[in-house]
């Protein structure tokens, strides 16, 4: 149980997901999380009103499957695997939030964005919709995710999914140091 109950060294967990993506690749399958909303809307009807849904989605509700053991296993290490200490941050960070007026007393999830309470406020409303917009846009768009890009694009070897990592990564520089501080 102490085994499980504590984080894993990257070179553990590299190995995992390295593991994963191999069988992955055997089975002829790629992987990526916004996928699965793709399949979910197919198999729920959504292609009598669009083209981009016509497809065959049985061949890929293997993916669903992920997204239902990502959710149990999130529940499951919250709920069970968890003595309710919050993962420690710098303290540069706590300096930086503190002075965006965000708390780190729940550190990865801020109440003051990610509470019933915060969604009476008009800005965080506005913000996580405009988010979420954006976040499904770019995912179209970039024709996948960050986790299907850099972890199945990367190693397929697939130049487009380096690009898009690349951006990712400068978009969230340019979120973080810029747009963040003047939202905030």
């Amino acid at each position: 149980m102490e085994l499980i109950s504590q984080p894993w060294p990257w070179y553990v967990s590299g190995f995992l997901i390295a593991f994963t993506m191999l069988i992955l690749l055997l089975m002829g399958k790629k992987f990526g999380m916004s996928s699965n909303l793709r399949t979910f809307c197919a198999a729920c009807g959504a292609g009598k009103a669009s083209d981009f849904f016509r497809f065959n989605w049985r061949n890929d509700i293997w993916n669903l499957l992920i997204v239902v053991g990502a959710m149990l296993g999130g529940y499951f290490a919250s709920h069970y695997l968890s003595n309710g200490e919050m993962p420690l941050i710098s303290e540069a960070t706590v300096a930086s939030l503190q002075d965006l007026n965000i708390s780190a007393n729940n550190q990865y999830v801020p109440v003051e964005l990610f509470s019933l309470e915060s969604l009476s406020n008009i800005k965080t409303l506005a913000i996580l919709i405009i988010g979420g917009i954006l976040v499904g846009f770019g995912a179209r768009y970039a024709g996948g995710c960050t986790s299907g890009h850099a972890i199945s694009g990367l190693s397929n070897l697939q130049l487009p999914s380096l690009i898009a990592v690349v951006g990712f990564f400068i978009g969230g520089l340019i979120m973080v140091h810029l747009l963040y501080p003047l939202i905030f």
